[in-house]
């Protein structure tokens, strides 16, 4: 019996055909084989074999340092904040709202959507 392409792929169906199978209104799966196509590494020992597992963490650098610049602070941003809020606590001056947000380019497209639980840079600022 060779197997035959549908003309229309909503004419298939998961029903046994009425010409195979046993008569009983069972599908008869005598002829089926099974296969593994994997071979475990290192003999077979039933164990997986991790160990061309790598790993890396994004994050953002606090004040100890890391990557960041110098001085620059990690701030998660909290239900009702504003860049304007964020920069008048860390800066003093409300209107340094556009530094946090050119250092932050990279995850925010406009400063009026930031996201409870978002960790903002927050760069060091010379006076």
């Amino acid at each position: 019996m060779t197997p035959q392409t549908p003309k229309d792929p909503d004419d298939l169906s998961l029903q046994p055909s009425r010409s195979a199978g046993t008569g009983t209104g069972k599908p008869d799966f005598s002829t089926v084989r099974g296969h593994a196509g994997t071979v475990p590494v290192g003999g077979g020992s039933g164990r997986p074999d991790f160990s061309n597992v790598q790993g890396h963490v994004d994050t953002v650098p606090g004040d100890s340092g890391g990557g960041g610049g110098a001085g620059e602070q990690g701030y998660t941003v909290r239900k009702g904040d504003t860049l304007s809020a964020i920069a008048q606590h860390h800066y003093g001056k409300a209107s340094r709202w556009h530094a946090i947000f050119d250092a932050n380019r990279d995850q925010l497209d406009d400063p009026d959507l930031i996201k409870p639980g978002q960790v903002l840079r927050l760069p060091a600022i010379n006076d």
